[in-house]
């Protein structure tokens, strides 16, 4: 009878995430052909039909891991070959294994081995002696009586050669693939987790206090609880322990190796399986279960993170600004730094309002002269250390002005304040607000080879206030120069797979990059070097080719750069974009090989990308009135959803999708804890999220927990979000806020 044929890998992909095979055999096809994730996804719609970037992704995921499985296992294939024990029936199995488990648990009889008990006991001849363990013969000798047929100068004694063929038959028990098998998925239900704290482990700050005697089924465990625990244990701290409850040991083993009770062999079939279970085949099992149960943690804690940066790259720029950055510090003093609108340095200053050396009267007067000197309407503060003492210094400040304002503008003759050599503020243009910005990573930008390159006159330490500044103009600019973990809005980070955290975290960035887009004439090598098919060494061939020879007039200019050949072109082309060049389609995110048809509707419908915005619009509606868009699609001799995309180009050329997110909290003033009262509603900023909940900055020194359980069902709260919160508890002596949701009841609240 001839075996199925085994799927293959795009018919498996799309079983597995439940999507049509031809789409996933062409996504696969063109992953293949070398074409980048963002290319695919928007410009490649029709071959793949439609799949969104997410979807994509996990194609290109799933594919990985199934050409991994494949490699393990021709690898194992070949072993086994080698060692002659390969037979027709383990083959099937090995070839019919889905996961990379399955595999190994297959390979784990002939996977080469230290010498064990088990492999001395068969240099010893005593592998004939285990085989009648095994068969549980009711009949014939019985075990001293065979036992005697074995001894010798290795084995003097009937017992040493019981012990020995014991030995054999608990490491066949251990290493059988269905035992393994069944043992595992019971203990992935019934398990338990135990937790202690060592004797003499140092937890200082009571980190792990939780865990000092906890104990919980591995299925209920949380992620963040598993990572917590690995930390506690890493350092020390914890003992962790995997409790599987006896049956489902014993139940696993009895389903493949029964004893009979009337065998004379069945009392030596237990004691051995009770010896190999105990010491080879639960340990074995809890390594694996501690490695599912981190492998799983880690995948949502890589989850949570690139959520979160996604949303803090997605961040609204502040165009237009003159702002002074200001990156918060005791000891060291505050590092002030004042950048134009394009973000050039103009000035910098190091002040020192705190303690230990107290001098806020001058650190206003230095603040004052340099927001008046050079017109500064925004102000970016650091939310590090001595932030908020920082954002009171700030809201002092912008009030003396507003007061000195006001004075000017009812007496200009008015005496000056007697506070420290304010000057007269500027009448033409409001006193500048500010904001909290996440500083996280500006100390690890300020030590790159980046920012020395950039910023090679300024001291390490004010190369971070730059930064800050900076962030609030281009959020996304910024951020791409400083590698992705360094932003603080994960969880546990550092204790995840660093390599998996990597690909992820680049793999957003990349999204957000060329999602966004990228002027060409403008961008740093940092930003260009995730555009699709560039890379580091391409973005700076074409940053110098841009300071050689000037701006690139064109986007096919960019073919005259090195090393950037046609298919660096295809990929990249339609995610850069020159504002004011020679082509006015440069400036959209249609791609070149698109023209054409983009002109030829620009025809149909009567206008140019010049034509006011309203009538634009209207013309291009009448046209779609007029035909289908399939049939127009026919006509013009490309796809229905190209065309839909060119369509919503030549109404919003190359529109930034960050457009579209509210603006950040603009604050002149600070509040405390003395401010808030229960029941007080404040809108607020998520500042991270996490598996318990969502911090948010509602103005105070502290942020505010909105606990999970607070949180509408279906609700999904992203870094930057603006969201009115309720003040449901204040805990001044811990400088704790609890906060809720307004106007919802418990009844439509998630939990859990």
């Amino acid at each position: 009878m001839m075996s199925a044929p085994i799927p293959t890998y795009p018919a498996r992909i799309a079983a597995k995430l439940a999507l049509a095979e031809r789409n996933v055999a062409a996504t696969v096809q063109l992953l293949d052909e070398g074409n980048t994730l963002p290319f695919i996804a928007r410009y490649r719609k029709e071959i793949t039909g439609g799949l969104d970037e997410e979807q994509i992704r996990a194609i290109e995921q799933w594919l990985g891991s199934l050409r991994a499985l494949d490699e393990r296992r021709a690898t194992i294939l070949a072993s086994i070959r080698e060692q002659e024990k390969l037979t027709p029936a383990l083959e099937a199995d090995l070839l019919a294994a889905e996961t990379l488990t399955a595999l190994e648990d297959l390979y784990q009889p002939y996977r080469p081995k230290r010498r064990t008990r088990a492999s001395i006991a068969r240099e010893r001849g005593l592998q004939p002696l285990a085989d009648l363990i095994l068969a549980q013969p009711r009949k014939g000798e019985g075990p001293e009586t065979a036992a005697q047929n074995f001894l010798g100068d290795d084995v003097p004694a009937i017992e040493d050669a019981l012990a020995g063929a014991r030995d054999i038959v608990a490491e066949t028990i251990s290493d059988h693939a269905e035992v393994r098998r069944q043992t595992r998925e019971k203990a992935m239900r019934f398990a338990t987790l135990t937790v202690t704290r060592i004797e003499g482990g140092v937890d200082e700050k009571g980190v792990y206090t939780l865990y000092y005697d906890y104990s919980s089924r591995i299925d209920r465990l949380k992620p963040y609880q598993v990572l917590a625990i690995n930390r506690g244990e890493a350092q020390k701290v914890l003992r962790v322990n995997v409790e599987i409850p006896e049956r489902d040991w014993q139940q696993a083993i009895r389903a493949v190796f029964p004893d009979h009770p009337l065998s004379p062999w069945s009392a030596q079939l237990k004691l051995a399986a009770e010896d190999g279970a105990k010491r080879l085949l639960l340990p074995a099992i809890e390594r694996d279960l501690r490695a599912t149960l981190t492998e799983q943690a880690d995948s949502h804690a890589i989850h949570v993170f690139g959520a979160n940066l996604r949303g803090l790259l997605t961040q609204p720029p502040l165009a237009g600004h003159v702002v002074l950055g200001l990156d918060p510090g005791f000891r060291t003093g505050c590092k002030v730094a004042v950048v134009d609108a394009s973000g050039k340095v103009l000035e910098t200053a190091t002040i020192y309002p705190h303690p230990p050396q107290k001098q806020p009267h001058e650190a206003l007067a230095t603040l004052a002269d340099l927001i008046q000197r050079h017109g500064v309407t925004l102000i970016s503060i650091g939310n590090g250390t001595a932030s908020r003492e920082t954002e009171q210094l700030v809201a002092e400040l912008i009030q003396r002005l507003e007061i000195k304002r006001l004075e000017i503008e009812s007496s200009p003759t008015a005496n000056s304040l007697q506070s420290p050599n304010l000057q007269s503020p500027n009448l033409q243009s409001p006193n500048p607000h500010y904001l909290i910005t996440n500083e996280a990573g500006a100390s690890v930008y300020s030590a790159s080879p980046l920012a020395r390159a950039e910023l090679p006159d300024l001291d390490v330490s004010l190369r971070g206030a730059v930064s800050i500044a900076r962030r609030v103009q281009d959020p996304l600019a910024e951020l791409v120069k400083i590698d992705p973990k360094s932003i603080g809005v994960g969880l546990y980070q550092h204790d995840v797979n660093q390599k998996a955290l990597a690909a992820a975290l680049d793999g957003v960035v990349e999204s957000v990059v060329n999602r966004v887009g990228v002027d060409i004439n403008t961008a740093s090598p940092a930003l260009l070097t995730h555009v699709a098919g560039i890379g580091p060494k391409l973005a700076g061939n074409i940053v110098a080719h841009r300071n050689e020879h000037g701006a690139f007039a064109t986007r096919a200019a960019v073919k005259k750069v090195t090393g950037l050949g046609p298919k660096a072109f295809e990929q990249s082309a339609g995610f850069l974009r020159v504002r004011t060049g020679d082509e006015p389609l440069d400036a959209s995110a249609i791609h070149p090989e698109s023209y054409t048809v983009a002109r030829k509707v620009l025809k149909l419908a009567g206008v140019t990308l010049r034509t006011p915005v309203v009538e634009r619009q209207a013309r291009l509606d009448a046209l779609r009135q007029q035909k289908p868009l399939r049939e127009l699609a026919a006509e013009l001799d490309t796809g229905e959803p190209t065309l839909a995309d060119i369509f919503e180009q030549i109404v919003r050329p190359g529109r930034d999708p960050r457009e579209d997110v509210p603006p950040p909290i603009l604050r002149s003033d600070v509040l405390s804890m003395d401010d808030l009262a229960v029941g007080m509603t404040l809108q607020g900023t998520v500042r991270n999220v996490v598996d318990f909940g969502a911090f948010i900055d509602i103005g105070v020194k502290q942020d505010g927990l909105l606990h999970r359980s607070q949180i509408p069902h279906g609700e999904r709260l992203s870094v930057g979000d603006i969201i009115d919160v309720e003040i449901v508890s204040i805990d001044k002596a811990r400088g704790r806020i609890g906060l809720g949701w307004p106007g919802k009841g418990p009844v439509d609240w998630a939990v859990g």
